[in-house]
């Protein structure tokens, strides 16, 4: 059981067998919620030999101080990956667009959604940088 993020791993053995190594992570938020991105690789067990990396955004709750796994979402592949990037490519201009409009015309207060915000808004301009909560 892992009480700090250092000591968690996506390393898994089964019958003491390393059938799944971890190659890299990188933390993307720390605290009693914390999510962890790994690259990692499969054994073939035919083969033996490990199959192409893999890469998994893995959430884990820290409860009675110990880590643990609540989900995780593997993507399988090179193709997959490169869609999710350019759906996030094509959907922060429009994050933008409608927190602009959030910040000039307000939120609906009955329902927190974003009032006034057009669909298909240009990239506002000014700064690059993500918004913070």
């Amino acid at each position: 059981m892992a009480e700090t993020l250092d000591e968690l791993t996506y390393d898994y053995e089964d019958e003491g067998v390393l059938v799944r190594k971890e190659i890299d992570r990188v933390v993307l938020t720390k605290g009693g919620w914390a999510t962890i991105m790994f690259l990692f690789q499969e054994l073939d067990r035919q083969s033996g030999k490990f199959r192409a990396p893999k890469m998994a955004i893995v959430r884990f709750k820290k409860s009675k101080g110990v880590y643990r796994k609540q989900s995780s979402f593997n993507i399988s592949s090179e193709k997959q990956a490169r869609q999710i990037a350019e759906v996030f490519e094509q959907w922060y201009p429009k994050i933008r667009a409608a927190m602009q409009g959030a910040d000039e015309e307000g939120t609906d207060e009955g329902t927190g959604a974003v009032t006034g915000a057009a669909e298909d808004a240009d990239e506002p301009e000014g700064d690059d940088s993500p918004a913070e909560d």
